[in-house]
């Protein structure tokens, strides 16, 4: 099995999860900004949903952003973790390279 991953990948995903955690927030916003002409048209149990919606709107948005973060803090540590292990893939290769006897394995004809 071959895993070939560009050097950016990483990065770009975590860009545009920074992104996605942006538009989330701005989305729940937008929504509890939408609803906002139906304050004081529900009676009984609606009232008592759309108001514990109003209530929690601000929580569940930065309970959702604490995920996006905790997702970002995972791509991160992936990257890093990428980058050193492609670099100490590299240094390991040099370093075996330096070693190696390349006059050895040269074929000469008598």
């Amino acid at each position: 099995m071959k895993f070939d991953m560009g050097a950016t990948v990483l990065t770009t995903l975590m860009s545009k999860s920074r992104t996605s955690s942006t538009d989330l927030g701005t989305l729940i916003r937008l929504l509890l900004n939408a609803a906002q002409p139906l304050e004081g048209k529900f009676n009984g149990q609606g009232k008592v949903a759309f108001d514990s919606f109003k209530v929690r709107a601000d929580g569940i948005t930065k309970e959702l952003n604490a995920s996006l973060a905790a997702i970002l803090g995972g791509q991160s540590g992936m990257e890093k973790a990428f980058s050193s292990g492609d670099q100490e893939q590299g240094e390991n290769a040099r370093s075996q390279m330096s070693s190696a006897n390349f006059d050895a394995a040269r074929f000469r004809g008598r």
